[in-house]
């Protein structure tokens, strides 16, 4: 689903552009995140979009394999590198989950941009639409999206994603996986020993 273009164009819906490999940009999501989730949010949904089967498109499947079961109570993950959420799934799966008030959803997924802003993590409030670059006409997902620049607009899509540098996913992957953790830990008060990501993650 890596197809979606990031455009700079709309800095009204901006929120922060961090670094992929920010020392503090776990710190930086969270504090955005938590900036943005609702008083009253009873419960958080992580919606990780793309495949598992191309390395720059498997950034959402990444991150939901790495928050899966962390805070059972509070926060449920859709897609992840054993169930991706990919465009032959992502209609019937989101068509059998109902978001309950007071929820709040976080999409992710890997995106193209210019090349002022590849290499980076983007969050924004409002909704991701996915497979958008592909002309693909998918329902548009989530009350936050946060986006890994991983390719300029550009670039020959089939063949770059499917030689994405796995670093850079890897450490996307790590550091928002680790901010939304730290979000959710923060916004619902778990102890401070609580830990980040699952265990068996990777």
């Amino acid at each position: 689903m890596g197809a979606k273009q990031y455009n700079q164009s709309e800095p009204k819906f901006l929120e922060k552009v961090i670094p992929y490999d920010d020392r503090l940009a776990p710190l930086f999501i969270r504090n955005t995140l938590y900036s943005l989730i609702p008083e009253g949010t009873k419960h958080i949904y992580v919606v990780g979009i793309g495949s598992n089967l191309i390395s720059g498109d498997s950034l959402g499947p990444f991150v939901g394999t790495l928050l899966r079961n962390t805070f059972p109570d509070h926060l449920t993950v859709l897609g992840n590198l054993e169930y991706p959420m990919d465009a032959t799934t992502i209609v019937p799966e989101m068509s059998r989950h109902s978001f309950p008030k007071n929820s709040f959803v976080i999409s992710i997924d890997s995106v193209l941009g210019s090349i002022d802003f590849v290499n980076s993590i983007v969050l924004r409030r409002g909704p991701l639409q996915p497979g958008l670059g592909l002309g693909q006409n998918l329902p548009p997902i989530g009350d936050c999206s946060v986006m890994g620049v991983v390719l300029t607009n550009d670039a020959v899509l089939g063949s770059g994603l499917l030689y994405t540098n796995l670093h850079l996913i890897y450490t996307m992957a790590t550091n928002i996986a680790k901010g939304i953790s730290l979000a959710v830990r923060q916004f619902f008060r778990y102890p401070s020993d609580h830990p980040l990501l699952h265990v068996n993650g990777c």
